[in-house]
């Protein structure tokens, strides 16, 4: 530090003269600028109410005005003051666990209630709250923390208490039954802390212990039931599978039914098909036999006409087309002249 200072003095004494008183100057005005700012300006951050107390002068006591965030004038030497409050949500923890508190919450030990049926438990429980009027805070309270001391810290155990003693040992264990207490105890603070500009927003039961006997004794009774419960379901789910079964085979049956109507309709229609076709061709056949035989009748109706004898003697003539040589006498009765047709007919009895 001394060689520092040292090092400043040789670093003004470089500054020319003039230079040197201006920016001293400056230097202690700049200073004395901001001690004033300070001492007549207060600043209320974004998560902060501010209450306004004038203690010298007109309208003396706690102004109702909410002051909110910002810079506001304030007359210095207790004239006037600002009393601050959180407008951001707060946790308040009943916890007999330092490791699971919050880091910026209030805590005390855990709330120690007796269950309707006689038997004690600590509760952990974080009350989420928010102060809503800091005007009503601080005229039925206080200033600063006594929101807490003197307001969330009397009413916590009470009420948890009073709403959470009325369920049984066992009944801590159902869930939604807990939540609803919890929800009463919600209801119950806000009844106590609201005409004092605290609203309670959630009760949230965290943890409970019950001692070690009575723990030791509701976690076998509750292994009981969930096996009972276990072998209901198990036993349940058996009558469903037989359903399922028997529905699935049912279902199969009448899928193999139907397959087999199916089958046999394409039979039927399969053979219907066949015997159409069969039938079909039987009468094509037919009406080609009957054009066949109509053929061959008409054929011999027309060999038994005039000229039938010139047609089989023009085809019995068709024999000598194969002929390449042949030695027939041409004279006296039995001679042929192939160019006498008059005589091949009579020669093969035609005429």
């Amino acid at each position: 530090m001394a060689k520092l200072g040292t090092m400043i003095k040789g670093m003004f004494a470089l500054v020319p003269t003039k230079i040197r008183n201006g920016t001293l100057i400056f230097i202690v005005g700049s200073f004395l600028l901001v001690t004033v700012v300070r001492m007549f300006v207060v600043y209320i951050a974004p998560y902060e109410y501010g209450i306004k107390q004038i203690n010298i002068g007109l309208n003396t006591g706690l102004q109702k005005k909410v002051y909110e965030t910002g810079y506001h004038f304030l007359v210095p030497f207790g004239v006037q003051m600002m009393h601050k409050f959180p407008r951001s949500l707060q946790v308040f923890e009943l916890n007999n666990y330092t490791e699971s508190a919050s880091s910026n919450a209030s805590r005390v030990k855990a709330a120690h209630i007796q269950t309707s049926d006689g038997f004690y438990v600590d509760v952990d429980v974080s009350i989420l709250y928010r102060i809503g009027d800091p005007y009503k805070t601080i005229t039925t309270i206080g200033p600063g923390k006594l929101y807490e001391s003197n307001g969330i810290i009397p009413k916590a155990e009470s009420k948890l208490k009073e709403a959470l003693g009325e369920l049984t040992t066992e009944e801590f264990f159902n869930s939604p039954l807990r939540v609803q207490k919890a929800a009463k105890a919600r209801d119950l603070l806000n009844a106590e802390l609201t005409p004092m500009g605290i609203t309670v927003e959630n009760v949230l039961v965290r943890y409970f212990k019950y001692s070690d006997e009575i723990q030791k004794n509701i976690e076998e009774k509750k292994l009981k039931d969930q096996l009972v419960f276990t072998n209901q379901s198990k036993a349940k789910a058996s009558a469903e599978e037989a359903i399922v079964s028997k529905v699935r085979q049912e279902g199969e049956a009448n899928l193999k039914v139907k397959l087999e109507e199916g089958n046999a309709y394409v039979v039927v229609r399969q053979a219907d098909m066949d015997l159409y076709t069969r039938t079909k061709h039987a009468e094509g056949d037919l009406l080609v036999k009957l054009a066949e035989a109509r053929r061959t009748e008409l054929v011999n109706l027309a060999y038994q006409r005039s000229g039938a004898k010139n047609l089989v003697g023009l085809e019995m003539a068709k024999v000598y087309k194969g002929l390449e040589l042949i030695m027939l006498s041409s004279s006296g009765k039995t001679g042929i002249n192939p160019l006498d047709l008059e005589q091949s007919l009579r020669l093969f009895g035609v005429k």
